[in-house]
């Protein structure tokens, strides 16, 4: 197997991933790649530390996890965003919607549209 050059990103990255609600297991590389809409030998390279995702990418990836980007990219930092507020008070009616947003962003996308399907056919 070959040296993995980004060992302490990747181990980052598992940080954010467990963090962020996405499963442990057999599966994570596929619902990470479902997820990133990127290939499974991608997320597995990220996963293993053989590879990084484009900057743009990274930092998309830290904001839907809610972690510091610099943190993530580089290590620098802490793991969580001090005070930052993601979301205005009044933007959601309930606790509710807050938490079904929450869950929706952690399906993967293929997912996430056939959700939107099912609600819209309702």
């Amino acid at each position: 197997m070959p040296q993995a050059p980004h060992k302490e990103f990747s181990k980052r990255l598992h940080q954010a991933w467990d963090y962020a609600g996405f499963p442990r297991g057999r599966h994570r590389t596929t619902r990470i790649a479902d997820h990133y809409e990127v290939s499974r030998e991608s997320a597995r390279k990220w996963s293993l530390g053989l590879s990084r995702p484009a900057i743009e990418r990274l930092n998309t990836m830290a904001v839907q996890m809610k972690v510091n980007f610099d943190w993530l990219s580089t290590g620098r930092g802490a793991m969580e965003i001090s005070n930052a507020v993601r979301e205005t008070p009044t933007k959601y009616d309930s606790a509710e919607e807050v938490r079904l947003v929450g869950l929706v962003r952690k399906l993967p996308r293929k997912k996430q549209r056939a959700l939107i399907q099912l609600l819209e056919d309702t």
